[in-house]
């Protein structure tokens, strides 16, 4: 049975605490946005699953309730970074095997300003990435840098050792989502910089500057999902964008086997799941014309043409300075400027792609159109770990 996106909607991604706002509130505004993009009202909604990971258990419910009380299923879902994928990927699964013919994913997350750390509340011995932390440490040390930061930045020495990935083709990947935020009035950053303006900016952790790094947000996103009897008992075809394929994978032994940050902080994992997903849907790298991938940091972005398939191992940095990963190139990757400039709700950062892949495949992305997009592809990980790599296809008129 197929499954459909007939609907998004999302917030603007904001820097904590700009406005007076509370979690239920702007999950309240995606998912009102995501079915009046469908059509559909709540009450026809069947299951509800809400991903979020810094609010408190029944979060979920206390979110869906601002958009009606009809006493349907609510799952609370936390997988690190990748959560809002994983929603989804619930939601599919749902109308997938005939459980249900419509179903909201609901991402949301408020949070604070500053870096975030290890996890654990606080204890680092507890942390549940305490293992991928202690390959870096056992390499690199263990330095005052913020966590995640520091493993990321490790892995982008490793692969400029390696590879001979430069500062410079680093800085490529942040300038070229920066410029995209421009015409993405959802971003929580909307001004486009240089790649010298990158590499002038604070250092985080040596190489990655602030400006490759990506911020705290606030931020909900939301996608219904539903059948393809749903899809025709409502006439949504005009509107419904197809889950091709889609699949998840978690860390494996060769993760850690290599003592390496490149492998800890997930390319075997991004890899796996892009394998799977290409062998479900006969498609390719090469037919793909969009993609919106977890650009973390600017490391990750370049690790992931890797897993994806874009490149082979170690010329990522030659393929971003080419050109070929943005407007002119063989792919438009993060046109809504990714989550370097648009933001990290952690929550809502995988519906956030969905959405921006759903208006692409439609044709609805206004000035950061994708020209005769019709496969998309986002990628979405959670360090801990979790990939999630979805196929979406505009299915032929």
């Amino acid at each position: 049975m197929k499954a459909y996106i007939v609907g998004v909607g999302m917030t603007k991604f904001e820097k904590p605490e700009t406005r007076d706002w509370q979690y239920w509130d702007m999950a309240k505004e995606a998912g009102t946005a995501a079915l009046a993009d469908a059509g559909t009202a709540y009450g026809q909604v069947e299951q509800v699953a809400a991903g979020y990971c810094f609010q408190a258990s029944t979060a979920g419910q206390r979110a869906a309730y601002e958009l009606g009380l009809t006493g349907v299923p609510v799952y609370n879902v936390n997988n690190n970074c990748a959560t809002g994928s994983t929603a989804l990927m619930l939601a599919r699964q749902f109308v997938e095997g005939g459980a249900s013919d419509c179903v909201l994913a609901l991402g949301f997350e408020k949070m604070k300003r500053g870096a975030l750390g290890a996890g654990g509340d606080g204890d680092f011995a507890t942390s549940p990435v305490a293992r991928h932390y202690g390959v870096m440490a056992a390499r690199h040390g263990f330095e005052a840098t913020p966590p995640t930061a520091q493993i990321f930045g490790n892995a982008a020495r490793e692969h400029m050792e390696r590879y001979g990935t430069t500062p410079a083709q680093l800085a490529a990947v942040a300038a070229k989502n920066h410029t995209h935020s421009t015409s993405n009035p959802n971003a929580q950053f909307q001004d486009a910089y240089t790649p010298e303006d990158i590499l002038a900016a604070r250092p985080v952790h040596t190489p990655l500057t602030k400006l490759q790094c990506s911020p705290t947000s606030d931020g909900a996103a939301a996608a219904v999902v539903a059948s393809e009897a749903f899809v025709d008992r409502h006439g949504l075809a005009g509107r419904a964008v197809e889950i091709t394929a889609q699949a998840m994978t978690t860390d494996t032994a060769e993760s850690f086997a290599s003592g390496s940050c490149v492998d800890v902080v997930g390319r075997p994992m991004s890899r796996a799941a892009a394998r799977q997903v290409y062998a479900a849907s006969g498609l390719t790298a090469d037919d793909l014309d969009v993609i919106e991938l977890h650009d973390c940091f600017s490391i990750n972005e370049l690790l992931t043409y890797e897993a994806l398939g874009l490149c082979d191992e170690g010329d990522s940095g030659k393929l971003v300075e080419s050109g070929a990963t943005t407007y002119g190139g063989r792919w438009v990757v993060n046109p809504s400027g990714g989550l370097i400039s648009k933001g990290h709700p952690l929550g809502a950062t995988g519906l956030a792609q969905a959405a921006e892949l759903t208006w692409q495949l439609r044709g609805e992305a206004g000035p950061r159109q994708v020209p005769g997009a019709r496969v998309g592809l986002a990628h979405n990980i959670g360090l801990g770990g979790a990939a999630v790599v979805t196929l979406l296809t505009r299915p032929e008129s």
